[in-house]
């Protein structure tokens, strides 16, 4: 195991402690022990992995803060339309292209692909990334190597499926680790319904540190009644982070369901957050 998964098991683990026991809250004390480490090197842990304190983090994935933000969201886009911009920040969108799959391409199971695959290391957890020879198909986050192959299969059942590591798989686990800009864009080769492929593409506009609702998505692709068909799109998303389906959240303030697990989702957030806001105390 590697040491960023052994790390992430333990703020996961910790995590999941906090929430299962916020009425009593716990102190760093009990949560320390609660996944085998002293408070010092808990402390520590956390500090590097969040760049920032326990206590600061919890903020970050409170109902309070999540409101806010989201109260903020609204503010911005309102904002936006008065002064006659078509968008606010799109950074992302800049580096990660959405392509659509060909009929050819996934009938018979995606019998005419050649699908390389790996897995690499990120602060949430081991990652599977696949691609084909126009991008990346596939990411998520896995528990075993295993599950990550299987899934693949069931997704392209008749592909020739390769472990192999690509170039390209490593500048994803770099990007999701934040360890280095991605200095080209990033194409995404997938399956999906045009439905699915509008909905995946207005969860790109979504920048880091923000979060919007599924109500708020459905009227962004021009459907406002929508809503549930948008939940159902989102949940069915292939690429675990790039396409961030994370940073959406329930009209209520709740982080909701995810794909790869509440948990993660909170970590995800929570993380995202505190690093946006070190980056905006360091300009301060």
């Amino acid at each position: 195991m590697s040491e960023n998964n052994l790390n992430y098991n333990r703020i996961a683990k910790a995590l999941a402690y906090i929430q299962a026991n916020f009425k009593r809250q716990p102190s760093l004390e009990e949560i320390a022990a609660h996944v085998h480490l002293s408070p010092f090197h808990f402390q520590r842990l956390f500090q590097e992995w969040a760049g920032t304190t326990p206590k600061k983090f919890l903020q970050y994935i409170s109902l309070q803060y999540a409101k806010q933000i989201l109260q903020d969201s609204k503010s911005t886009e309102i904002a936006t339309f008065e002064t006659g911009l078509s968008s606010t920040s799109r950074l992302h969108e800049l580096f990660v292209h959405i392509e659509a799959m060909t009929p050819a391409e996934y009938k018979n199971g995606g019998a005419s692909l050649e699908i390389n695959y790996s897995i690499q290391s990120s602060l949430f957890g081991e990652v599977c990334v696949a691609s084909t020879s126009k991008g990346i198909c596939h990411v998520s986050f896995i528990d075993r190597d295993e599950n990550a192959l299987k899934t693949i299969q069931s997704l392209f059942p008749n592909a020739q499926i390769i472990y192999s590591e690509q170039a390209l798989h490593q500048e994803i686990e770099d990007f999701i680790n934040n360890t280095s800009k991605i200095n080209s864009p990033i194409h995404l080769h997938l399956k999906g319904t045009s439905f699915q492929l509008k909905v995946w593409e207005a969860l790109l506009k979504i920048p880091q540190g923000k979060l919007k609702t599924y109500g708020q998505i459905a009227h962004e692709i021009g459907n406002p009644k929508s809503s549930r068909a948008v939940g159902t799109a989102i949940g069915s998303n292939p690429i675990a982070y790039l396409i961030p389906c994370h940073r959406v959240i329930q009209t209520s303030g709740l982080f909701g369901g995810y794909m790869w697990g509440p948990i993660r989702k909170t970590a995800i957030i929570g993380w995202e957050h505190a690093t946006i806001n070190s980056i905006t105390d360091e300009i301060i």
